[in-house]
């Protein structure tokens, strides 16, 4: 009798069992995609297909949201990609504008260096007339790179109160030099 009545109970069970390994082995996610399979049994309850109804439109709109993510995603990657672009452009600009920069800079040297070795060359008393008509800083610029001999014979020609402006100019050049 003990053996009937633990077959009759334990049949169900057994069964019961055999569907959840199958529901579970052929798809994990069904619950998840398929509203009705929740709502076997449940039809007649009205709150149990409100709620049914209403997370499957919140499972809508987290589609659409996620969807749109991924629009705004693919937006940003876009944008990226041209700010990457433009600051590699930019980048090429500026190495361009930098090296003629450069050549314009050294063209200036050149010109001054080549000024400098006209007044080396030059009689002190004829450079001392030509300086004493230029700007005062511009004056004490050349002065400062002349050879020092020159120099010193460039000031010495020139009228003792001009002498003394360039000679503060040139020591005031140092001081903002430092």
């Amino acid at each position: 009798m003990l053996s009937i009545l633990a077959l009759v109970f334990s049949l169900p069970a057994v069964g019961l069992i055999w569907e959840f390994q199958s529901y579970r082995l052929t798809d994990p996610f069904a619950a998840f995609a398929e509203p009705a399979g929740l709502m076997r049994g449940c039809t007649d309850i009205p709150e149990a297909v409100a709620l049914a109804d209403t997370l499957q439109t919140r499972a809508l709109r987290i589609e659409r949201y996620m969807e749109s993510l991924d629009a705004k995603k693919a937006e940003i990657a876009k944008a990226e990609a041209a700010l990457r672009e433009r600051v590699a452009e930019l980048k090429s600009q500026k190495a361009g504008l930098q090296s003629g920069r450069d050549g314009a800079t050294q063209a200036v040297r050149n010109d001054i260096d080549r000024l400098i070795a006209l007044y080396d060359q030059m009689k002190p008393a004829e450079a001392a007339a030509i300086l004493t008509n230029l700007p005062s800083d511009f004056a004490a610029e050349i002065l400062m790179r002349v050879n020092p001999e020159t120099g010193a014979r460039i000031i010495a020609a020139v009228e003792p109160r001009q002498a003394a402006l360039l000679t503060a100019e040139m020591g005031a050049r140092s001081v903002r030099k430092r």
